[in-house]
């Protein structure tokens, strides 16, 4: 399958990753590819050079390609970076798989986003592709996928109608927890949810889990891989230092040939429960370790820092 869906590419000062990751979306030869750069921060003067060596990709960019970029001057910081480059994104193209410079992805990560990108199309529930999962082959299930609603931002796809419905400042946050929320069968995970969320309504710092809430505000479905597409290789910056074994997870091939869709389309409930054990497995408590043990993994999954 040849790769017809836009690809967009969200890079700052770390040519080193972003070079990988490039060298990855170029063997997938994207028919149009839309880069997002931050700008160096005015008090780290390294951030110049870094900035421009990384946005030097452009010039290597050898096959029949539309290239569009939305390069800011000076740092706009990752949450208004990525929001604001983001809605450009989806201002340009209908759809469109998402990477970020440290988020290299396995060959079948671009088309099984693009296979299930027209799958679910117009399918208003599903609003994410996942690239990630954590449980990296150890899904024992028949079918190519499963739907969830949990979402981690690195290596996804979504689609403009999705899109729409972002709440940047998550102003539905305090009325939609009124309604106490169930999100997932198990209550410390729904609570820590919640923890989550109230967090980033307060210090309104991040980009990401405004998506997440979005996401679930809408009954939204992710698409999750059975196996892992997806390893973050960023192993250094606030983002990802400590990751307590999530960072350079192994990737695997995802047979695409035999492709067999879950049904009926609703949460997978094994995958949601491997992903509470993942994440509780060493705590002899289930509940304040365990919303202690949680937050601090998924604080790099999720960024609660901005640059």
């Amino acid at each position: 399958m040849s790769l017809a869906t836009p690809v967009a590419f969200h890079i700052f000062n770390r040519p080193q990753y972003s070079n990988q990751v490039f060298t990855a979306i170029a063997h997938a030869q994207p028919p149009t590819l839309l880069i997002i750069a931050d700008g160096p921060r005015s008090d780290v003067p390294e951030d110049h050079g870094l900035c421009q060596q990384a946005r030097a990709i452009v010039d290597q960019v050898d096959w029949e390609c539309q290239v569009l970029t939305r390069f800011a001057d000076s740092n706009l910081g990752g949450r208004r970076c990525n929001a604001q480059g983001l809605d450009w994104v989806f201002s340009q193209v209908e759809e469109a798989i998402l990477l970020e410079d440290d988020c290299l992805p396995h060959p079948s990560f671009f088309p099984f986003c693009q296979g299930m990108l027209a799958q679910y199309r117009h399918q208003s529930q599903v609003m994410t592709i996942s690239g990630s999962n954590f449980l990296r082959d150890t899904l024992s299930i028949p079918q190519t996928y499963v739907f969830s609603k949990f979402f981690v931002s690195w290596g996804w796809a979504s689609w403009r109608r999705a899109w729409q419905c972002y709440d940047l400042k998550m102003t539905g946050w305090p009325q939609f927890k009124q309604t106490q929320p169930n999100f997932f069968p198990q209550q410390a995970f729904t609570d820590w949810v919640i923890q989550l969320f109230d967090w980033a309504y307060q210090n309104q710092q991040v980009w990401d889990i405004p998506w997440f809430y979005s996401c679930l505000a809408q009954n939204g479905l992710t698409v999750v891989p059975k196996v892992n597409l997806v390893s973050n290789i960023g192993t250094q910056g606030s983002h990802t230092q400590g990751n307590q074994g999530l960072n350079e997870l192994p990737t695997f091939n995802l047979d695409l040939d035999a492709m067999i869709h879950p049904d009926p389309m609703v949460p997978n409930p094994l995958f949601e429960q491997l992903i509470y054990e993942l994440f509780t497995s060493n705590s002899s408590k289930p509940t304040q370790p365990f919303l202690k043990k949680l937050k601090s993994k998924l604080k790099k999954v999720l960024p609660m820092n901005p640059r």
